[in-house]
């Protein structure tokens, strides 16, 4: 095995434990026996574990970008494009519901930590907030009424996973993706000085 497929492999094990466990409950022992390695070659590729969290938020990351890449391609309007956005909480429902949203989880255990790399961790949602904004205003809405619509549906979104999570009620998820998906329609089909505010739409 050649030294960057093991790394690469270090990094997977290290993103799937980091969900499931968290990071902070996460040892470099844990991510060895999951990859198959010892500890003397872990150190090869790893010297703290704050290198794999670097590691793990990069991968999320070019994992998110080239997510909404394949919705860029996929979807032939913008709303089609947000909507595949509200779908994960139907792909990924499962996994939500034992484990939380991925991106969720981790960013609220490194506040709670005051960990150094809570910012990049942020980014996460940046890029969701900042791709959203970009489709509604690919629709017809202007800069700052895109940004709240995006928000809007982030902590949405958001609430979703968290009851999901904390509920194991899929008949409620199933009836807020469906009223998301309403939400969506009806904000875009809204006259452009009626989107001023998120809130004002009904959900």
């Amino acid at each position: 095995m050649s030294r960057t497929t093991t790394r690469q492999e270090i990094v997977a094990a290290a993103d799937d434990l980091f969900y499931r466990q968290g990071f902070d409950h996460t040892s470099f022992a844990h991510i060895a026996d999951a990859v198959g390695i010892s500890r003397g070659n872990f150190y090869h590729h790893f010297k703290t574990k704050d290198e794999i969290l670097d590691s793990v938020i990069e991968k999320r990351i070019a994992d998110r970008m080239a997510m909404m890449q394949r919705w860029e391609i996929g979807g032939a309007t913008p709303e089609e494009r947000i909507l595949s956005f509200v779908e994960i909480l139907t792909v990924n429902g499962a996994k939500i519901m034992h484990y939380g949203c991925p991106i969720g989880t981790l960013t609220s255990e490194l506040a709670k930590l005051n960990h150094a790399a809570r910012s990049e961790a942020n980014k996460l949602f940046t890029i969701f907030r900042t791709w959203l904004a970009r489709q509604f205003r690919a629709a017809g809405c202007e800069e700052a009424d895109a940004d709240r619509l995006a928000m809007h549906l982030l902590m949405r979104s958001q609430g979703v996973a968290t009851l999901l999570n904390a509920f194991h009620d899929t008949e409620f998820a199933a009836r807020e993706v469906q009223l998301m998906r309403e939400w969506v329609s009806a904000s875009l089909a809204r006259p452009p000085d009626a989107r001023g505010s998120a809130s004002s739409v009904s959900a």
